[in-house]
């Protein structure tokens, strides 16, 4: 079963216990598959990781770029603060890529690693990651 937000991982959380243990969430410490309410939102965490829609996963293929564990973690914080300042449509800035995020949707919409002759249109904000 996926679950899409922390409202739905507490509610399957809470309920699991209650029908499994008949105890509240303040009693027991673990669900009936032996994960606590953190391990679900440390899943819920890795799934907010910025998705990369199909487009841009071709960009990234034919301008062979590809990311480091600390490029993707500067891309997600990027992202995030883009997100805490309202950004509907950001570039986010990595290095030398260049990233067009939807912010709302948390999906990079195309990548571009030679940024010296580009021009990007439709945003409302840029972040330098």
């Amino acid at each position: 079963m996926i679950l899409n937000n922390i409202e739905q991982i507490r509610d399957s959380y809470l309920g699991t216990l209650q029908q499994n243990t008949g105890r509240s969430r303040n009693e027991a410490e673990t669900d009936s598959d032996g994960k606590t309410f953190g391990d679900y939102l440390t899943d819920v965490k890795a799934a907010d990781d910025v998705r990369f829609s199909k487009h841009a996963t071709r960009r990234l293929d034919s301008r062979e770029i590809s990311l480091s564990d600390d490029q993707r973690m500067r891309l997600n914080q990027a992202t995030d603060k883009a997100r805490d300042k309202g950004l509907k449509e950001s570039l986010v800035m990595v290095d030398n890529m260049a990233f067009i995020v939807n912010i709302k949707n948390n999906t990079v919409v195309t990548a571009v690693n030679d940024t010296e002759r580009s021009v990007f249109t439709n945003i409302d904000g840029a972040i330098i990651g």
